[in-house]
């Protein structure tokens, strides 16, 4: 019995550290944000006090010029991307998972491929093939390559649709349905854990992504919200207030899309896991 106990405080105390060390930053952000100038070289981050706290540091990111551009930039990237991610990422596992066809493996091993090959490596040619499109400096170089570069949906996807009975399919053809109808209405509704979990990991990439966006759209109008972030962050010149504040703003879409999301998750992640 002691050493149970002692085993279950060991696991609590390192579930604590955990915590602590995912939630303690952004509680000193969060703080931080409410803060005036000049009580964070006097005070703890972290101590609290009526007198000290204020909003004007979210007062005056919102006063920014370009927040509202950022936010809708940033909004039709992700959105525009996750459709297209979702749309062939689906339609192509399902072709992959479902049908035999030559060259099938070296297909397979080429998608995989792809996934391993760091991105850093191709950047010169990508880049090249970007302004060849005439895509640079638009919000299309970055929807082209979130759509492209990143194949994890096929994984996702593949591992779902093996896990459904093709008997479904089979029982649907008796009924007279082609393929694309099979699809649409048997297959697709069934892989709404998948396209979920698939929306938080791709929204929370896109938007916290600050290489492709600054390397690839560097005009002010086609600022999302991490490079706003980061001008505005070089623009405050050590005030940390008003930076935190920015942090928080920036964060706020990724936590309600989580939020909203977050019951699909693990049902996503799971799912395939078993087989029949």
């Amino acid at each position: 019995m002691a050493r149970k106990k002692i085993s279950l405080a060991g696991k609590y105390a390192v579930s604590l550290i955990l915590v602590l060390m995912v939630f303690l930053p952004l509680l000193v952000t969060i703080i931080s944000s409410l803060k005036i100038p000049g009580s964070l070289d006097a005070q703890s981050p972290l101590w609290i006090s009526a007198r000290d706290m204020t909003l004007n540091n979210y007062l005056s990111v919102f006063k920014e010029r370009y927040l509202v551009r950022a936010f809708t930039n940033t909004i039709k990237i992700v959105a525009v991307s996750i459709f297209f991610n979702v749309l062939v990422g689906s339609i192509t596992a399902y072709c992959l998972e479902r049908f035999e066809f030559r060259f099938k493996k070296i297909i397979y091993i080429l998608f995989y491929l792809a996934m391993m090959v760091p991105t850093n490596i191709v950047e010169i040619a990508r880049f090249q093939v970007i302004r060849g499109m005439g895509l640079y400096n638009t919000l299309g170089a970055p929807i082209v390559i979130y759509i492209a570069a990143n194949l994890m949906q096929l994984y996702i996807y593949r591992q779902v649709i093996s896990g459904i009975s093709v008997s479904l399919d089979e029982s649907a053809m008796l009924d007279g349905c082609g393929y694309f109808r099979i699809f649409a209405q048997i297959i697709f509704p069934l892989l709404t854990p998948a396209t979920a979990t698939l929306v938080i990991i791709k929204t929370v990439s896109i938007v916290n992504d600050m290489y492709i966006p600054y390397l690839y759209m560097p005009k002010n109008q086609n600022k999302t919200l991490t490079t706003f972030l980061m001008d505005y962050a070089n623009a405050q010149h050590g005030s940390w207030q008003s930076l935190a504040a920015g942090i928080i703003i920036v964060m706020l879409p990724t936590i309600l899309i989580y939020l909203f999301f977050q019951r699909y998750i693990l049902a996503g992640i799971a799912a395939g896991a078993v087989k029949e």
